[in-house]
């Protein structure tokens, strides 16, 4: 799983999300499944590679595969969404955590503020901030 997780950040970092995907995809035919940090590096090479549709997709795929997002996950799916312009998604998103039982951080809501900013949004982005 480790050697795995760092392939696929190895791919994120290098701007390729297909084989992040594929690397995603062929862990669960080997030994090692894929846990949060799997799908969170994956979802950042989507972001990266502007597929926000195909980094939500993953985030969906978790529960299936019995992995819990964390905040680093919803991080990353959140900025995929702001890479997209898709503000309200991002939001969306942002919205769901506490019921996951999962705490936004400074990173998730600079991602979600983002969103707002891009989607020219500003009252949203401030609103966010109190």
């Amino acid at each position: 799983s480790v050697t795995c997780n760092a392939a696929i950040s190895a791919c994120e970092k290098g701007g390729q999300w297909q084989a992040a995907m594929f690397l995603l995809s062929t862990m669960s035919d080997t030994a090692s499944s894929p846990d949060e940090i799997s799908y969170s590096a994956a979802i950042s090479a989507c972001q990266k590679g502007g597929q926000w549709q195909l980094a939500l997709h993953v985030l969906s795929l978790m529960p299936d595969a019995k992995v819990v997002p964390d905040e680093i996950t919803y991080s990353a799916a959140i900025s995929a969404c702001e890479k997209g312009g898709q503000w309200q998604l991002a939001l969306d998103l942002l919205s769901l955590m506490p019921d996951a039982k999962v705490v936004p951080d400074t990173i998730t809501y600079s991602a979600a503020i983002s969103a707002c900013e891009k989607g020219g949004q500003w009252q949203v982005a401030l609103d966010l901030l109190s």
